[in-house]
């Protein structure tokens, strides 16, 4: 992924504020429902919602200033710990931001590989003088392969557990989320697939790619574990299955009633403000939120709750304020009286 400050458009200098409305800006740009004619939208509002990730996240901006982070948010691979890959897991970030992790093991714990013992027989001899021949062939069984020969004998066919599954997170749209779509991903071993992200997917729900992970002689392949996150929507909160919308409305819509379109994940309705709506007022839109899973039919959705929220003029505008003084002058009241 580019540069954050880069898909924002914002210098590295920009206070937060800025950063936030430059966002706004662009997310209602290439919103994929302004442009469902454009195949490459939903990529470039995915990648709005992920520089937005990390440059709107104050403690995430400092740490990817520092180059302590990737544009995707993901820690930068800096070797294995101990210098030694076998000898225990280790982390990386691949192309296209998405990280993934994966752990080998040598052969015989005294053999080459094995990141510990000196040698076979100084390991038999650990155990024995601690557990005995017995406990000892059983404790050699419990630790990876099984052992051959007798009572006391420490001889391994099969190397230590080995770990060959590949993590990854991905960061989809909302719409993507409720309705499912499918994604070309490149996995960190150079793999391109396609990923069908299902309908209905949560975030922090995971996607299984049965034996598209690492490989190693002598082992079945990995698997691919995706975990979705659900990029920030420019107008939806997700509240459980239900979804959550500030709808701005003018001064003279809330005291002489209105009309009003209000958006939705599957288009635009139009919602009833009755006459003296208060700011803060929240009107239920009845199976208009996020799939239920399991559910199915009417009750198969959340809901969406608009609420209100009342936007006077941005400059000062003369008729207006004649006319709340007026109404000051000869309708007053005091909304506050239960505060004394």
């Amino acid at each position: 992924m580019r540069d954050p400050y880069e898909v924002l458009g914002v210098q590295r200098s920009a206070s937060a504020a800025a950063i936030k409305s430059a966002y706004r800006k662009l997310a209602k740009k290439h919103h994929p429902d302004a442009n469902k004619d454009d195949p490459k939208a939903a990529e470039r509002f995915s990648e709005l919602n992920m520089a937005n990730e990390i440059l709107g996240d104050e403690d995430k901006r400092k740490q990817f200033d520092r180059g302590e982070i990737d544009a995707e948010g993901k820690p930068k691979f800096q070797g294995f710990e101990g210098g030694f890959p076998g000898g225990g897991g280790a982390r990386r970030a691949g192309p296209g931001g998405f990280e993934y992790s994966f752990r080998t093991g040598g052969g015989h714990p005294g053999g080459p590989g094995a990141g510990g013992f000196a040698s076979g027989g100084a390991f038999e001899d650990i155990l024995k003088s601690m557990f005995g021949g017995q406990a000892g062939a059983g404790m050699g069984a419990g630790m990876g392969g099984g052992p051959r020969g007798g009572a006391g004998t420490f001889e391994y066919d099969t190397p230590f557990a080995t770990d060959l599954d590949v993590a990854v997170t991905m960061t989809v749209a909302l719409e993507e989320a409720v309705n499912g779509a499918t994604r070309r991903v490149r996995l960190p071993t150079g793999k391109e697939l396609n990923v069908k992200i299902p309908a209905g997917v949560a975030a922090g729900q995971q996607i299984r790619l049965k034996g598209q992970g690492e490989t190693a002689p002598g082992h079945r392949p990995g698997d691919v574990l995706i975990t979705v996150n659900i990029a920030p929507h420019p107008y939806f909160k997700i509240d459980g299955n239900d979804l959550r919308l500030d709808l701005p409305i003018t001064l003279y819509e809330a005291v002489l009633g209105a009309k009003v379109r209000v958006p939705t994940l599957d288009g635009a309705v139009q919602l009833s403000i009755p006459k003296n709506t208060s700011s803060g007022r929240t009107f239920r839109l009845k199976g208009k939120g996020m799939p239920i899973k399991g559910a199915r039919g009417a009750e198969g959705f959340g809901d969406l709750y608009a609420t209100t929220r009342i936007m006077l003029p941005d400059a000062n505008d003369a008729e207006l304020e004649a006319l709340m003084e007026k109404w000051r002058t000869e309708h007053p009241a005091n909304p506050r009286k239960d505060f004394e």
